[in-house]
């Protein structure tokens, strides 16, 4: 009878927390998505004034039991590794740790709990959980095409940003402190508001010289609002001709750059 291989239990522990793809990983993994949304939940409804009044107790409890939980896996990630600080500074170590911070903050700062629905960013993890993460391929283009307007949008709104400051001056200077525009700053907002179309209504104009300004600021604004639309567009445009010339990613290892005509990955040898 062949003896049965002894797996070091840092191993199995390793496995069970990061491999979804076995049985105990599976199980763990949904289990700590269930107990994620439930602690979401919980955040949510104690900040519902009736129920934080009636249910108040219960919510503590549960938020400390959640944080506790949490705790328990944070330190069992680390055990579980190697190299626990590759993990502590990576992208899902860190949302993992600003997950239980807030609970043991909220001992010396008084409404730090709020911070609790930071969990909701450990949700990212059902990418992992459900095999999802060959999606993100996909909007790689969105990245880029975000990547090379950032300039183009930046020259556009520092433009955008000295059009409401001489506007804004101008309005002090017509409207005056009577009619609420009490100083440049507050002028500046009124023109902000104006000039993106959200129009709060809490200062507005009363001359006819301010009201035809303010009409003037309305018709930029809608051409404001397309220009930034437009860029994104066009490099969105550019970024998907890019990768079809470039072929298709590669489902076995995400990679691109192939032959128009390939048929297998030249990295991974995975059919395209």
């Amino acid at each position: 009878m062949k003896a049965r291989k002894h797996i070091p239990w840092r191993t199995r522990l390793h496995n069970t927390i990061y491999e979804s793809n076995t049985a105990a990983g599976k199980a763990f993994d949904i289990s700590l998505l269930l107990v994620i949304i439930g602690s979401i939940v919980v955040v949510m409804l104690d900040s519902v004034e009736s129920y934080h009044n009636k249910y108040g107790d219960i919510f503590y409890v549960l938020e400390w039991a959640f944080t506790i939980l949490f705790t328990i896996e944070y330190i069992l990630r680390l055990i579980s590794l190697r190299k626990p600080l590759r993990y502590v500074f990576s992208f899902l170590g860190i949302i993992d740790l600003l997950a239980i911070i807030p609970s043991y903050l909220s001992i010396f700062f008084v409404g730090a709990q709020s911070l609790l629905v930071l969990r909701a960013l450990r949700l990212l993890r059902i990418f992992r959980i459900f095999k999802l993460t060959h999606f993100l391929t996909e909007m790689e283009f969105l990245k880029t095409a975000l990547a090379s307007s950032l300039k183009k949008i930046s020259i556009f709104m520092l433009v955008v940003l000295g059009l409401v400051i001489i506007l804004g001056s101008v309005m002090y200077l017509v409207e005056g402190k009577e009619n609420g525009f009490t100083s440049i700053p507050e002028s500046i907002y009124w023109a902000i508001v104006t000039i993106t179309t959200v129009g709060y209504g809490d200062i507005s104009p009363v001359t006819p010289w301010g009201k035809f300004i303010a009409s003037i600021m309305m018709f930029i604004g809608y051409g404001i609002i397309a220009v930034p639309t437009g860029i994104v567009t066009t490099e969105m445009a550019l970024a998907v001709r890019s990768k079809k010339e470039k072929h298709e990613t590669c489902p076995g290892c995400g990679k691109e750059g192939h032959d128009r005509d390939a048929v297998f990955c030249k990295y991974c040898s995975a059919m395209l």
